[in-house]
């Protein structure tokens, strides 16, 4: 049983569209944190039905880098939320334009 690359199309654009829509929308640094992991999970997704379709491995290859690259994504950006919060109780993105030491 094979899946189709339009349905592996189909769910990338989905789930980008949804993470578009999240930093579009939202002013939370965890909710935006969460939206750039739907993005990156649609290119993965794209990666993965590319290579399974051309029968490569290096797609899967590049899409394991780039779980790596969002996981660390996720560390520095939570790290960030946690010191911002500890400073200050305001979480708003739009009031974070600067970051003072």
């Amino acid at each position: 049983m094979t899946v189709p690359m339009s349905a592996y199309l189909v769910l990338s654009i989905v789930l980008l569209g949804l993470g578009m829509l999240g930093v579009m929308r939202r002013r939370n640094p965890l909710l935006l944190l969460l939206s750039i992991e739907l993005m990156l999970n649609a290119g993965n997704i794209l990666l993965i039905g590319f290579s399974r379709q051309w029968d490569d491995p290096a797609g899967q290859i590049f899409a394991l880098v780039v779980m790596v690259v969002a996981a660390a994504e996720v560390v520095i950006g939570l790290g960030l939320v946690v010191a911002v919060f500890r400073s200050r109780m305001n979480l708003d993105v739009d009031e974070m334009s600067s970051m003072k030491g």
